[in-house]
C-alpha cells in the first residue's frame, strides 16, 4: 500500500449548509440566527440545521425547537426547501469544478478532489481559489471549510478541524503531530459506543490508538473498517470499494393534524410510489417491503412483507394495503402517529429478474410494468405527477420524498 510523501487530497465541507442557502437566497435572513426546521409552523419537532450566528448561541443541529428558543429566542424559524438546496449544490459543484476536478460527492454538502502535482507546493492558494470562485458566483454567504492531507480520511478531519471556513494543511511531514490534538470522537466513525469499546481495551487517546496494531483495530471493529482507518490515520492512501445499494427508503415526520391511521396511509402511499419511482430509475427490483410507524410516546409498530422481485407500482402498493390491514391490529384505539417510513428491500437488478415457477404471474407482472413504464413516461414529459395509482395527495409541506437529505443528493423527479 503506498504512503504519500506529499498533499495529495482536498476535502470541502459547506458550513451550515442548508441555513447558509437560505440566507444567500433571503436578504432578511442575512446575519441573524436561523434554523431550519421540517415544515411551517412547526414547534414540537428539532431544528435540522441552524447557521452560524444561531450556533455562536448554543443552538445546534437535531435540537428540540423548544429547547433552541431557550438558548436564542430571537432565532428565525425558517421551513425547509429542498429543491433550493439540491440546486445549490449543482451550482456549487459546477463553479467548483472550474477550478479543480470532483473526484467524489460524499454528500449534500461534502465531497473531495485529487490534488495535481503542479497545485501541491501551494495548497492555501488552491483553498482560496474555490473560496472566491463561490462567494463571486454564487454569494458569500455560503462559505466553506476545506482539508489538505495525503489521504481522504486525514484531509476529511483536517477540514472539520479547520471550521468554520477554514483552510487546514496536515502536511505528511507534520504528521502525527496535528492527530494528537484531537479526541478519539474526532475521528469519523467513531461515536459513542465506539469509543466506550475502544477505552475497555484501554485505548483512550489518538496516540494510543496509532500505537495499536492493524489487525488488532480489525479486531475491535469487527471487520476490515478498522484495519482501512489504521493505514489511513498513519497517512497510506487507502482506497475503500465501492459500497452496493442495500436499499431505497422515504420517511416522514406527520404534521400535527395529520398523524391519524388514515392520513398516516395516504402519505405513506405517497412515499412508497416515489421509493419505487427511484429504484426503478436505477435499474433494481424489490424482494421485500417494510412499513414502519413511530407513535407518539415512543411506541412504534413495524411490519414487512415479502415481494416476488417487483418494481411496478401496482405490486408495491398491493403488499401496502396487506402491511396497513396487519398493523391496525397493533395500534391504539384513536393513535397518533408522529412518523412513518417505508423502505424497499433485498434488492436485485431488474434485467435478471428471475419468475417464480409457484405464482406463474409473468403475464400480469410484465402488464402492470408496462403500465408503469407509461406512466413515469408522461410524468416525465410534464415535470409533474399527472398520473398515479389512486389519489395523489402530498401532505402539508411539501417535499414528501424530497426532503432534506445529508446523504442523498436529491434529483428533480423526488419533487414531482
Amino acid at each position: 500500500m503506498r504512503r504519500p510523501a506529499d498533499i495529495e487530497r482536498l476535502y470541502i465541507d459547506f458550513d451550515g449548509f442548508f441555513a447558509s442557502v437560505e440566507q444567500q437566497a433571503h436578504r432578511h435572513l442575512r446575519g441573524k440566527p436561523v434554523g431550519v426546521v421540517p415544515f411551517k409552523d412547526a414547534e414540537h419537532t428539532c431544528v435540522i440545521a441552524c447557521s452560524r450566528e444561531a450556533k455562536l448561541r448554543g443552538v445546534k443541529n437535531v435540537m428540540n425547537i423548544a429547547e433552541a428558543r431557550e438558548r436564542c429566542p430571537d432565532i428565525i424559524l425558517v421551513p425547509q426547501s429542498p429543491d433550493l438546496y439540491r440546486r445549490a449544490h449543482n451550482t456549487l459543484l459546477s463553479e467548483i469544478s472550474a477550478v479543480i476536478p470532483i473526484d467524489a460527492v460524499k454528500s449534500i454538502d461534502e465531497l473531495t478532489c485529487r490534488i495535481s502535482p503542479s497545485e501541491r507546493g501551494d495548497p492555501c492558494a488552491l483553498g482560496l481559489r474555490i473560496k472566491k470562485r463561490v462567494a463571486d458566483n454564487i454569494g458569500p454567504f455560503i462559505t466553506c471549510s476545506i482539508g489538505f492531507a495525503a489521504n481522504r480520511q486525514l484531509a476529511k478531519m483536517a477540514c472539520k478541524a479547520g471550521k468554520p471556513n477554514g483552510n487546514m494543511v496536515w502536511h505528511p511531514d507534520d504528521m502525527p503531530g496535528p492527530l494528537l490534538k484531537l479526541t478519539l470522537r474526532d475521528i469519523p466513525g467513531i461515536g459513542g459506543r465506539m469509543e466506550q469499546r475502544l477505552m475497555r481495551f484501554g485505548i483512550t487517546s489518538i496516540a494510543s490508538l496509532l500505537a495499536t496494531q492493524p489487525k488488532h483495530m480489525r479486531k475491535l471493529w469487527g471487520n476490515v473498517t478498522g484495519e482501512r482507518l489504521w493505514y489511513a490515520l498513519h497517512g497510506y492512501d487507502v482506497q475503500t470499494p465501492a459500497s452496493g445499494r442495500g436499499m431505497y427508503g422515504h420517511g416522514r415526520v406527520l404534521p400535527p393534524d395529520y398523524r391519524t391511521a388514515e392520513h398516516a396511509k395516504s402519505a405513506s402511499r405517497l412515499l412508497l410510489i416515489k421509493t419505487a419511482r427511484r429504484m426503478r430509475r436505477d435499474g433494481w427490483n424489490a424482494g421485500r417491503v417494510w412499513l414502519w410507524l413511530e407513535l407518539m410516546g415512543d411506541d412504534s409498530v413495524h411490519r414487512s412483507a415479502w415481494l416476488p422481485a417487483v418494481h411496478d407500482d401496482q405490486a408495491v402498493l398491493t403488499a401496502l394495503e396487506g402491511l396497513w390491514a396487519n398493523a391496525r391490529g397493533s395500534l391504539p384505539r384513536r393513535a397518533r402517529i408522529l412518523r412513518l417510513g417505508v423502505t424497499l428491500l433485498e434488492l436485485t437488478p431488474a434485467k435478471e429478474r428471475q419468475l417464480d415457477i409457484l405464482l406463474n404471474d409473468d403475464k400480469k407482472r410484465r402488464q402492470c410494468e408496462k403500465a408503469t413504464a407509461a406512466m413515469d413516461a408522461l410524468n416525465r414529459k410534464y415535470g409533474r405527477t399527472l398520473v398515479s395509482i389512486g389519489p395523489w395527495t402530498p401532505p402539508p409541506g411539501g417535499y414528501a420524498g424530497g426532503k432534506i437529505s445529508y446523504t442523498r443528493i436529491p434529483r428533480v423527479e423526488d419533487f414531482w
